[in-house]
């Protein structure tokens, strides 16, 4: 399939709107090779374990994880461990978290023979790959990505370390280790992703003897809509403002009601202008597979407490499977661990290989 994807900038438009509109008409192209030929398709994903996922993950990477993988994309899902430690001292109860990650994965479709599970610290040779990525890319390059400097910007730390500074080519480590070819994103992750692309391309320039070493991936532009907080704002596992997918019934009942709505009594979507009552309609619209616009006429003029009962019954009616799934799988805990041994060991397999291609191609074969 040749479907062009626009690559021009037009002089009227900003920069980063550009980038934004080329990485969308992309992932369009993209989203048609992939029920054409999924197969050809390799993908990289994860998260950073620093506390329960919840239903913002969920809609936002978990259930087009979960697609992608039922399509026949080959995909592997990081457990970025090491990655923690870029906005705090320690990590507390490392292990503990995993093993709810994990137990999120496998409640929501993720399936350890078709998706291989991963831990940073547990592949050595995925982390040697950073020394030599790093001398490919400038300090002065490192210091412009937007999304590291905003992380550094609301950093709970004082001072950051070194390693907050070097997370985008850690992450093309993470990425280029196993030559994944595609990449789920937000738009607040193309800065990191064209990272990847360039340590890519300058490695194949400077190493490859007219051979592509690695891949250069392609951004598969997330569509995920935006839920708020509880309270408002960004959902996040830090903030408590968040229902987690292994929230039981009662807790995301009160979690709901509490949430932040607003003083007119007809319920409406309209994001710009009232945009907490619009996070619930959305979420309850993504959990009947209707649109926040139907539920919102149901509820009429009944007021706040009517579109948080209709939020919390949706809410709990989807999660009753995954929740029932999650609570099967807790009960095992020894096979969460197998998945993520066996996972490890396949990834270090494919890890090790690339690092004696690159060590091959630098000339450093001892």
């Amino acid at each position: 399939m040749n479907t062009a994807v626009p690559t021009t900038p037009t002089a009227s438009a900003p920069t980063d709107a550009i980038d934004l509109s080329v990485a969308r008409a992309r992932s369009t192209v993209l989203e048609d090779r992939i029920r054409e030929d999924p197969g050809r398709f390799r993908v990289l994903t994860g998260d950073r374990p620093t506390g329960r996922l919840h239903l913002g993950h969920y809609f936002g990477t978990l259930h087009n994880r979960v697609r992608l993988q039922n399509l026949g994309v080959e995909m592997f899902v990081l457990i970025a461990d090491y990655q923690v430690l870029t906005d705090r001292d320690v990590a507390d109860n490392l292990s503990g978290i995993v093993e709810e990650l994990v137990l999120d994965y496998l409640a929501v479709g993720i399936d350890p023979e078709r998706s291989t599970i991963l831990t940073h610290s547990a592949v050595p040779a995925l982390n040697q790959l950073l020394l030599p990525f790093l001398s490919l890319v400038s300090v002065a390059e490192l210091e412009r990505n937007p999304t590291v400097k905003d992380e550094i910007a609301h950093s709970r730390q004082s001072s950051v370390s070194g390693l907050m500074f070097t997370y985008p080519v850690h992450q093309a480590a993470d990425i280029l280790f196993c030559k994944a070819n595609l990449v789920p994103v937000g738009r607040d992750q193309l800065p990191h992703l064209e990272t990847t692309r360039t340590v890519a391309r300058r490695f194949n320039d400077r190493y490859g003897a007219g051979t592509a070493v690695f891949p250069q991936p392609d951004a598969l532009l997330s569509s995920a809509p935006l839920l708020l907080g509880t309270d408002g704002g960004k959902m996040s596992k830090s903030r408590g403002n968040a229902i987690t997918l292994a929230a039981d019934a009662d807790e995301t009942a009160r979690l709901i009601k509490g949430a932040r709505t607003d003083a007119e009594r007809r319920i409406a979507y309209d994001p710009a202008t009232r945009p907490e009552v619009s996070s619930l309609l959305l979420l309850a619209a993504l959990c009947q597979g209707r649109t926040p616009e139907e539920v919102a006429a149901d509820i009429g003029s009944a007021g706040a407490a009517a579109l948080k009962r209709t939020v919390t019954e949706a809410v709990n009616d989807y999660l009753a499977p995954i929740r029932a799934r999650r609570q099967e799988y807790a009960q095992d805990r020894a096979y969460l661990r197998r998945i993520v041994r066996e996972g490890n060991e396949r990834a270090t397999a494919i890890a090790e290989r690339t690092l004696a291609e690159v060590r091959a191609a630098m000339n450093s074969l001892f």
